[in-house]
Order: C-alpha cells, then sequence, then structure tokens
C-alpha cells in the first residue's frame, strides 16, 4: 500500500463483489487515494439477498464514516443515496434499497455518484475564500451589506471595496435555463470546450421553452439534447430535467444560501437577494466566462437602502408591495445601475415567498439587483430545506450604521393595498378598485414572480367565492402554472389544485408559461388579461395584448427562529486602510507612459476594420426601448447568426425598423431612458449588429444591457440628458446627420460638438475585441490580465482588481 493511500476497511471477501458494485468502489478511488482493504471476520460478511447497489452505497458509506479525512467522500455517497430515496416531485430518483434494479438504473446510479464524486474534486480545485471575521477591522471603511459581499469574494482578498472600483471577484454559482444554455453553448463551443469551473454549481434548469406539448418539435428537441449533453459531460449534480421547476423557485427555496455571489443567464436572478445573495443577471457572454472560470468583473456599484417600517394591512404580501414601490418611485430612477438593499423592522411581516417576489422583481425597478437583510425569518426558511448541505455554510452580513448610500428611503408598510401594473409598464401602478368594472379575456396565476404562498392563498380565496355559490364567468380562459414540482404536489396534496379546476383554471406543468410566451398557452391578439407575472411589456404573451398583473393576497406568519440565532461577520481582508486610491469608472488622467502600456499589453485588435469614425443618420428612439421589443420572444428559438437576428429586429415593436437601417442609413440610435430594459437576451445586441445598427447612444441603459454591448462588439455612449436645451438630444431627429469620432470621443450633429467616456473596462473590452477574444487570447486567465496593475506605471492604482488594478486609459483608440 502506498503510503499516501488512505486504508478503508471493507468487512467483505472482494470476490464477492458485482461489476457495479466494483464500480462504486472504483469511481471513489479516482477521487481519493483510497485502499480497500477486503477483511471479513466471523459473522461479519455484508452478503444481504434483500438489498441492491443503493443498499452497497449505505454499506460502503458506514465503512466511510469512521474516517474524518473522507468526510468530503462520505458526504458525496451520502448525497447519492438521498437522490435515489428522494421522490420524483423533490428531484430524487423514487427507488427503495429492496428494489430490482435494472441495468439501465443501476447506470444512472453509478452515473449520480460519480457526479456528487467530481464535485469534491471540483470544490477542491476551487480557490477557498478566509473565513470571514467576527467584527469590523479598526480603521476600515464603512460598507453597505452589498459591498461586504463583494469584498469577500474580491480575488485582492483587501477587505473592502468602495463605489466605481473595478474589482475581479470569485463566483459561487451559475444559473441558466434550457434556452440561455443554448446561446450559452455556442459560446462554450467557440472557444474550445474547456470544461467548467465546479459541476456541483451549475443550476440548470428546464423551464422557458419547453413542456410535454412541445417535447417532439425540432427546435425544442435541440435545446432539450443540449442540456441533457451538458448534464453528462460536465458531471452536474444539479440538474433535474424539464418542467421541474421555473429556473429561480427551486433554487432560491433549496439552494441559495446568505453571503453567496450568484451569476444568472436571466435577469430574475435577482430573486435569490431574498435570501440575502448578491444575485446578478447577466447576457450569455457574461455567464460563460464565470462558469469556465469562476471568476467575473464588476465596477461596483451604488447602493440605495430602503427601510420598511409599519404593518401590511392582512392580506398584502410580496406583490404589492414592490408593486407600491414602483408606483411610488417608478422604474429606472433611485434604483438604476445601484443595488436595493431591504432592511428596517416592517421586514419582520414580509415571509420569504413574500421576500422572493420583491427581490424579483428588483430587475423591473432597475436594479443591479435586490438584497435583503438576513434575519430570523431567513434562518428560519433555509432551516426548513431538504438536503443538509443547503442548511449550512450561510455568511450573513448586514450594512455598518454609517455606511454611505446614494438614497436612503423609507416604505411604510401600512400604507400598502392591492395593485394593479397596468399594461404596458410595470411601474403605471393603481389601486386595484380602480379596475373593478374592466372586462377580461383571461386570467394567468404563473411565474416566477408567483411563490408557493401566492398559489396558495389565490386557491382559498376562489374557495370562499365557490363555496357562497359564485361560479366562474363563461367567458375567457384561466391558466394556472406552479413554480415547481414540489409546489405542484403540495397543492395537490391540500385539495387546492381541485378548487383551481372548480373555478375553470387548466394546470400547466412548472415553467414560465405565458409570461414568456412561447409555448401552447398564449394570450391572442388584443385580448386583455390579468397576471401575476413581473412584465406587462407588449406582446410579452403574445402578440398585441394588454395586459397587467395583480397580486394574490398573503397572510404574514410568525417567525420560529429568533433574532439572536444567527451571528453576523466582516469580510476578511488583509488590508484595512483606505487610502489607496479607487479605479473610478469614468476617466482619470494618469502619465502617458501609463496608457502606452496598457496599448502594450493589448495591441490594438478591432473589427471595425480601421473605422475610428462612424458617420449616419439618427434613429430616434424614446424611454425604455425593452429587449422583448428589439427581439421577441416568438423569434429566440430560431436563430444563431446576427444576420437571423437582425432579419426580426423590432419585428412588432417597429415594423419599418430595418428598413430605416438597411436602406435609408438610420443605423445610430439616439434613445432615452433604460434603453435595454427587461430580459437578459443578449441577442438583443446580437439583432441590432445584424440589423446594421453601428452605434447605440442613449441617456441611460439597463445594467445587463449596457454589460452586453461591449461583450459583443456594439459600442454604446451612454449621455446623460444636461436640460440646458443644448443636449444631442434636442438637436438629433429622425434622419439628422451624425458622427462619431471614437478616437477623440466626440459626436458631432446639428453643427454641435458632444464629448462622451467610456468606462475603464469598456476600453480594455474594445481594446483587445470582447469578452470572447478575451478568453481566446488568455484563456481561463483573462481576468487575471484584464484587471491587473501596470506594475511598472509611474502611478499605481489600485482597485483591489484580482492581483491589482487596470491602469486607466487616455482616449484609447479602438
Amino acid at each position: 500500500m502506498d503510503q499516501n493511500d488512505i486504508s478503508v476497511r471493507i468487512p467483505r471477501q472482494a470476490a464477492s463483489l458485482t461489476i457495479t458494485e466494483r464500480d462504486c468502489l472504483s469511481i471513489l478511488h479516482a477521487a481519493k487515494p483510497i485502499k480497500f482493504n477486503f477483511e471479513a471476520l466471523d459473522g461479519e460478511e455484508f452478503n444481504n439477498p434483500d438489498t441492491n447497489l443503493i443498499g452497497f452505497l449505505n454499506f460502503i458509506e458506514s465503512c466511510i464514516a469512521p474516517h474524518g479525512e473522507l468526510r468530503e467522500l462520505y458526504a458525496a455517497v451520502r448525497s447519492a443515496i438521498q437522490s435515489c430515496l428522494l421522490p420524483s416531485d423533490f428531484g430524487g430518483m423514487e427507488l427503495t434499497t429492496s428494489m430490482v434494479l435494472s441495468t439501465e438504473i443501476e447506470a444512472q446510479i453509478l452515473f449520480l455518484l460519480s457526479t456528487y464524486v467530481e464535485a469534491v474534486k471540483s470544490a477542491e480545485r476551487s480557490r477557498h475564500a478566509p473565513k470571514s471575521l467576527g467584527e469590523r477591522p479598526q480603521g476600515r471603511r464603512p460598507m453597505t451589506m452589498s459591498e461586504k459581499v463583494f469584498a469577500t469574494h474580491d480575488a485582492s482578498q483587501k477587505g473592502w471595496v468602495k463605489p466605481g472600483e473595478v474589482i475581479q471577484v470569485d463566483v459561487d454559482w451559475i444559473l441558466a435555463s434550457e434556452l440561455s444554455w443554448g446561446g450559452m453553448q455556442r459560446m462554450y463551443d467557440s472557444v474550445g470546450r474547456p470544461g467548467i469551473f465546479r459541476n456541483d454549481r451549475f443550476w440548470l434548469a428546464g423551464d422557458h421553452r419547453v413542456e410535454p406539448a412541445l417535447y417532439d418539435l425540432p427546435d425544442v428537441k435541440r435545446l432539450m439534447d443540449a442540456s441533457r449533453l451538458a448534464h453528462q459531460e460536465f458531471k452536474m449534480t444539479e440538474f433535474q430535467g424539464f418542467n421541474y421547476t421555473i429556473m429561480h423557485t427551486e433554487f432560491v427555496r433549496e439552494r441559495a444560501l446568505p453571503g453567496q455571489l450568484i451569476i444568472g443567464a436571466d435577469s430574475h436572478s435577482c430573486s435569490a437577494g431574498a435570501m440575502s445573495c448578491l444575485s446578478i443577471g447577466m447576457g450569455v457572454a457574461d455567464v460563460v466566462m464565470p462558469l469556465i472560470t469562476g471568476q467575473t468583473w464588476f465596477s461596483v456599484p451604488e447602493t440605495v437602502s430602503i427601510r420598511f417600517i409599519g404593518r401590511p394591512p392582512i392580506g398584502i404580501g410580496g406583490k404589492d408591495t414592490i408593486l407600491y414601490i414602483l408606483k411610488e418611485f417608478k422604474r429606472n430612477t433611485i434604483a438604476a445601475d445601484r443595488v436595493v438593499e431591504f432592511s428596517g423592522p416592517g421586514m419582520k411581516y414580509l415571509s420569504g415567498d413574500a421576500r422572493f417576489a420583491i427581490a424579483n422583481m428588483c430587475t423591473e425597478f432597475g436594479a443591479v439587483t435586490g438584497i435583503f437583510e438576513p434575519d430570523e425569518r431567513t434562518l428560519e426558511y433555509i432551516s426548513k430545506r431538504l438536503r443538509r448541505k443547503y442548511r449550512s455554510g450561510a455568511a450573513y452580513f448586514r450594512a455598518d450604521p454609517d455606511a454611505g448610500y446614494a438614497e436612503q428611503r423609507v416604505i411604510d408598510l401600512s400604507q400598502v393595498t392591492s395593485f394593479v401594473a397596468v399594461h404596458p409598464s410595470p411601474d403605471n401602478v393603481v389601486p386595484v378598485t380602480e379596475l373593478r368594472d374592466y372586462e377580461l379575456d383571461g386570467c394567468f396565476i404563473g411565474a416566477c414572480a408567483t411563490a408557493e404562498e401566492d398559489l396558495i392563498i389565490g386557491a382559498l380565496i376562489l374557495q370562499s367565492g365557490l363555496d357562497v355559490g359564485l361560479e366562474p364567468v363563461s367567458k375567457g380562459r384561466r391558466v394556472v402554472v406552479p413554480g415547481s414540482r414540489p409546489i405542484r404536489r403540495k397543492l395537490e396534496d391540500l385539495g387546492l389544485l381541485d378548487i383551481y379546476r372548480r373555478a375553470g383554471f387548466s394546470i400547466g406543468v412548472p415553467g414560465c408559461s405565458m409570461c414568456i410566451g412561447q409555448g401552447t398557452d398564449q394570450a391572442h391578439s388584443g385580448e386583455r388579461w390579468l397576471s401575476s407575472q413581473n412584465r406587462n411589456f407588449k406582446n410579452r404573451m403574445g402578440p398585441v395584448l394588454e395586459k397587467f398583473h395583480l397580486e394574490d393576497e398573503q397572510e404574514p406568519n410568525a417567525a420560529a427562529a429568533k433574532a439572536s440565532d444567527i451571528s453576523y461577520y466582516e469580510p476578511y481582508g488583509i488590508d484595512a486602510e483606505e487610502d489607496t486610491p479607487s479605479l473610478e469608472t469614468g476617466s482619470m488622467s494618469l502619465p502617458s507612459t501609463a496608457s502606452s502600456l496598457v496599448q502594450d499589453q493589448f495591441p490594438l485588435k478591432s473589427d471595425r476594420k480601421g473605422a475610428e469614425i462612424i458617420k449616419g443618420k439618427v434613429m430616434k428612439l424614446g424611454d425604455f426601448i425593452d429587449t422583448d421589443a428589439i427581439i421577441p420572444t416568438s423569434f429566440l428559438h430560431l436563430c444563431e447568426a446576427d444576420e437571423e437576428w437582425g432579419s426580426h429586429c423590432m419585428e412588432y415593436f417597429m415594423p419599418e425598423f430595418r428598413d430605416l437601417v438597411q436602406n435609408q442609413g438610420h443605423n445610430i440610435i439616439v434613445a432615452g431612458k433604460g434603453f435595454g430594459v427587461g430580459s437578459s437576451r443578449d441577442v438583443a445586441v446580437n439583432a441590432l449588429k445584424g440589423c446594421g445598427v453601428k452605434c447605440v447612444i442613449a441617456e441611460s441603459f439597463a445594467f445587463i444591457y449596457a454589460r452586453n454591448q461591449p461583450n459583443l462588439g456594439l459600442l454604446g455612449i451612454q449621455m446623460p440628458r444636461k436640460g440646458d436645451g443644448k443636449d444631442l438630444y434636442d438637436v438629433a431627429q429622425m434622419g439628422s446627420e451624425i458622427e462619431v469620432d471614437i478616437t477623440a470621443s466626440v459626436i458631432q450633429c446639428g453643427g454641435l460638438e458632444f464629448h462622451f467616456e467610456l468606462s475603464v473596462m469598456e476600453k480594455q473590452l474594445i481594446q483587445v475585441g470582447g469578452i470572447k477574444k478575451a478568453f481566446e487570447r488568455f484563456g481561463k486567465g483573462l481576468f487575471d490580465q484584464l484587471c491587473r496593475t501596470q506594475d511598472s506605471a509611474p502611478q499605481k492604482q489600485d482597485a483591489g482588481c484580482g492581483k491589482g488594478a487596470i491602469a486607466d486609459i487616455e482616449a484609447l483608440p479602438v
């Protein structure tokens, strides 16, 4: 026996092992240097004819248990056994130790074991952040809760961050749907299929396009096959197949832990903020890179504080609360490009499901994400999870009392009532009483904004009407879609789905359903629907309809846990001082040698073929042009190349758009506020490029869309309106001649010049040719390269960006 081997005694004769049992031991040995010693004493031989391969795993688990050095492997075997035994409605195989197992089932069990064993190796390969501290170090700058999560994941480990710094961060989870994985896979394949950072931290849900009635459609089958291939190739532990859960539902309910940093290929990834995570939605290119490397970059956003006070009236829940917030502050105002932190004494009246609805719609608010301060309700929610490994490992942070916020607002929950957001905007909010006589063509209860308690209370409200003799009207359609199979099973066990059936509802399988308008259930042209989803954009549920959403009512529950049960932490840091200057997102004046060093590091590479001046005509657009309008949902599964996306650009929203761009030269968009709001689909950028758009200028961009532009090679310029009558937006009219000088950072239009700036990371990405080309050039170390200090530069700018920061660039040419 090698001196590095770990000796594990197996009370059984080696000759009695079956082939599959030998395969089990081989899988374990591949992960750890184990020497299995087969010694069966009298009466000790394990040879139970009434048990199967699962029973053998139980036996091996007991043999490994005494060895502390094998605790991770013990947990892997335990997880495999649990997955075998759990009911299918909870993500398991629904087997028993006494079943006669087919060869196919045994092969599935072996694969399952291999995924959990691979997770042990995957976790060991990942870098482990140092443990958090118990109290704030002396001299460290005060931080908000979100800044502390960023600081904990900052690769520099200096222990603090501040708004405007560009930092390199380690991520905890990657989230994707089968639809977003379709785009991710194309990029993953194009960079050589280099493997993923952790096979146990990739959450892939089959929910957007798939449903049983569509499984045999060629495009749906292609998406499903791609997801199955990823499951096999990556040995993913977190894949439950199709229509098991809406992407965010079971991830938040059963996996997300406080203090984690999560990246998702969906704009509603912010839902996990309900569990005190920093969970941020991004586009495909922005998600593939951390999936491969375990890292990404951020310019640390400012933070907005919203404190809840008061007690909500009975029946008022999370959706009512976020609609009230949207009514009071409007979208893309105080929250734009910022993280929203929720805290205050009123939080105790908001259940985990209520917080889920509020966090989920932070993307409609315009925020980077939303995050709730952890409290006793958070602890109680997590403690009820099925799997032990997702009940521990949380890091609880809260803001310092003297933390600095960009805005601080208060929401009095006692003022919240039942609201409706009227088409076409989520912030066009009115009390439900104003629409009491409004005629409807349908009602949809579902989508990721609708939590378990919403569905329960919705059924109870219907029951109360049915019990007093009310009958469903004959007109219109009614659809209810539970967010996951565990939720559906609970509703069925409680008899609540029967209530929905009595009320005339059809019951769909878990998935996005009508919210994304790609399934069998779609609204028809001109219809008016009442929906509990999060978006009421034009064409969202089907072509040209009117829609609004209303929250089902919910009663807060008393929390069993106590606040004293929670220990709050501070980020570990090797540098508690704040005297190092930060790297701001805007332009800084550095010595010219610093600029030349960066240019040497990133030799000029441009897809513009030397065109440093872009000329064209203005395409004038308004505020809040959403990604659903840029590339409608119905084409997401049909296109791959830019030209294909471009052929459907603005097809429903502005049918003349493509002709104006391609045949009349209106190739430079000048838009208003919040360009690119809505879904995270970065194919909106592909569609604009494929149509012929050369540049997008806007007062402001949605956070995800703004990152997608430089990642995919489309020039985006943010120019806030000054309001002095001499803005670009005053002189740029539809068809105006316009010229963009990229080198000089100047726009000329109407005889006037307008100066603009690009952020440091935009300059870097443009210089290197986009995120894909950065990976092709630097491999898995691309963020080390993009976020490193130019140590030989005369002036060091330490932004805590990995091993250092990027020296800023003066007038960097493209």
